[in-house]
């Protein structure tokens, strides 16, 4: 995806990287927290049977869908509680001072039943030793009838409240994992009546689409101008470091297809002004990285291989001051630490010629005024 002395610069500015991000008090913009025995998750039953058994989680995974080994990597951390601590634990000496917490498959009988891990959310243990909650963004389907009633629900549950995410990912792919089960979800005539609600109450909307869907959020934010919109993961490119499912990935000229297929609908995408991308996800299993044995975590200088031609597009295609930086903690765990993370995404960012000034853009100050962190009362 790159020529070969565009790759060595990016690998050789991890030493580089480390100096500029000296100083900067970094956002953690997209992590998860979630406790499957006390509160309703998708994953809770299986969760509870692991409790219950015990079955190895080795088992576990070998007997589970192919679609869901490959999109998890490794289930066990969805086999139990991540909470403030265990973030705070994974972070390390990371100089992260705020986080912004999205929705993760909380799943009740009652329209406004996301509304509660909203609530569940914002009584978490943030702050003290560990980093502030500085944005929120729940769950909620502009399809649905009750949309608005349930964006109220989540505002009333917190003041931190900045926005919403619905479940939008779907893959031509049947192997691949989808989270919906329609494609085209951003399009139909439901979801886009309803949008217009968040631009009533200045929320934002995470677009997570997988890559082959960005013309839909284009279409989306040329329609809604006023909502910002905030693509997650540089839409998940699913495949393009490895083989996916049936038929992704499965040798490098459909990988290649896929890298220049993602580059120009992203470019497309960055004319809308109004959408700011999230350089985030990059080391999620479903883009097809190896999943090294538990414990381990893949090198920086593999990682910063990959991912760089994916950043170093995003960067000029945005520039800095429209990129936002997140851990995807603990999802991207199977693949790297939250240091690894830091330190692959920011030599991508020093060895395309960033500096300081990018890296606080990418790292802190882009997130901090999508979200509006620090203004409590907004």
């Amino acid at each position: 995806m790159a020529c070969d002395n565009r790759r060595v610069k990016a690998i050789g500015a991890v030493g580089t990287a480390d100096m500029e991000l000296s100083g900067i008090r970094i956002v953690d913009a997209h992590i998860h927290q979630w406790d499957p025995f006390t509160t309703p998750r998708v994953f809770s039953g299986t969760a509870k049977l692991l409790r219950a058994l015990p079955l190895p989680i080795d088992l576990a995974k070998r007997v589970a869908p192919r679609r869901d080994r490959e999109f998890t990597g490794d289930p066990t951390a969805f086999s139990r509680p991540y909470l403030p601590a265990d973030y705070r634990a994974d972070a390390g000496a990371e100089p992260i001072d705020t986080i912004v917490h999205i929705e993760v498959g909380w799943v009740g009988k009652d329209a406004l039943a996301e509304a509660d891990e909203t609530a569940w959310v914002a009584r978490l243990p943030f702050g003290g030793d560990h980093p502030e909650l500085g944005a929120i963004l729940g769950y909620a389907d502009p399809a649905a009838p009750d949309f608005a009633a349930l964006l109220d629900a989540h505002l009333a549950a917190a003041p931190m409240v900045r926005g919403i995410r619905s479940h939008a990912a779907h893959h031509p792919d049947p192997d691949v994992r989808p989270y919906t089960d329609h494609p085209g979800a951003l399009a139909t005539k439901e979801f886009l009546n309803g949008f217009g609600e968040l631009a009533e109450r200045d929320l934002s909307f995470e677009a997570w689409v997988y890559s082959h869907a960005i013309p839909d959020v284009t279409a989306l934010a040329e329609r809604y101008p006023e909502v910002p919109i905030v693509l997650n993961h540089l839409a998940t490119p699913a495949g393009i470091f490895g083989p996916i499912g049936k038929h992704t990935g499965t040798d490098p000229s459909k990988r290649r297809a896929l890298f220049l297929r993602w580059r120009d609908d992203l470019s497309a995408l960055a004319e809308r002004p109004n959408v700011v991308a999230k350089v985030s996800g990059l080391m999620m299993p479903v883009l097809g990285h190896p999943v090294p044995p538990r414990g381990t975590a893949t090198p920086v200088p593999v990682l910063v291989d990959r991912i760089h031609p994916l950043i170093e597009h995003a960067i000029d295609a945005f520039g800095a001051d429209r990129l936002i930086w997140g851990s995807n903690f603990p999802v991207d765990k199977p693949i790297t630490t939250i240091t690894g993370s830091i330190e692959a995404v920011a030599a991508s960012i020093t060895g395309h010629g960033g500096g300081q000034a990018e890296l606080a853009h990418i790292f802190r100050d882009t997130a901090r005024r999508v979200y509006r962190i620090g203004n409590a009362g907004a």
